[in-house]
């Protein structure tokens, strides 16, 4: 990728860009590939070690570099460095296919396994293969995409099994345990509380306390959080176990 300077030429290789978009102008840097997140990161603190060329550009494949008038317009500043800081941090970065290819099929593979993990069939009581699930999510034209954490989109692909049904599928359930203070105090809460737990498995009443040990559907963990926090503790002992007694 050539970069036009006074001086001649300079052939810049093995390149990322990343680019930011201020006042309908867009601005760009080289960097070296995956120095981009290590630096955003904070474990690469020297940014000389990020940049492949140290200057702020229009378009670097052209080697049009960025005016002082532009800068000043869209940054307010014509520090180099503090613009070339804020597009690191804030900039969108620009893979090459291949780059894109290798972050979709990492991602793409946290994401089978975290549904494989989370999920099981109701009848066998089995975690699906990564593979099966894969099958599943294409037929239902389900794609990961660059720039969205696998967890998230794990949890999307999850709610879209789970209501299209293609595979009899389900989330399988949280174990947890609570301890409420007081529960003659808290009687409406506490019986909210045992509501939300399918299976006990454990459970114990007193006047200073009640504890339980069960098991629950993950939907429900939220609003189990928010009452236990009024009342009591809320531990979670397995974030996916199959519940052997439906």
């Amino acid at each position: 990728m050539p970069i036009q300077q006074p001086s001649g030429q300079i052939k810049l290789t093995n390149v990322s860009l990343v680019r930011l978009r201020k006042e309908r102008k867009r601005f760009e840097v080289a960097c070296y590939q995956n120095k981009v997140q290590d630096y955003r990161k904070g474990i690469e603190k020297d940014m000389d070690e990020v940049l492949q060329i140290h200057q702020v550009f229009m378009n670097v494949s052209k080697g049009l570099v960025a005016s002082k008038e532009d800068l000043q317009k869209c940054f307010g500043t014509t520090n180099v460095d503090d613009i070339i800081k804020l597009i690191l941090q804030k900039g969108e970065i620009q893979l090459s296919e291949k780059e894109r290819q290798i972050m979709l099929n990492k991602i793409n593979n946290e994401m089978l396994t975290i549904i494989s993990a989370k999920c099981i069939n109701p009848k066998s009581k089995k975690r699906y293969p990564p593979t099966m699930i894969h099958k599943a999510l294409i037929e239902l034209k389900f794609s990961p995409v660059v720039g969205k954490p696998a967890k998230l989109q794990a949890l999307e692909a999850i709610k879209l099994l789970i209501s299209k049904q293609i595979i009899p599928i389900v989330r399988a359930k949280m174990k947890v345990k609570v301890n409420i203070k007081a529960p003659t105090e808290n009687e409406e809460s506490l019986e909210k509380i045992k509501k939300f737990i399918i299976t006990k498995e454990s459970e114990s009443n007193t006047l200073e306390s009640y504890e339980c040990t069960g098991l629950i559907d993950p939907v429900a963990y939220r609003d189990l959080v928010t009452l236990c926090s009024q009342i009591g503790t809320l531990q979670v002992l397995d974030m996916a176990v199959i519940d052997e007694s439906n």
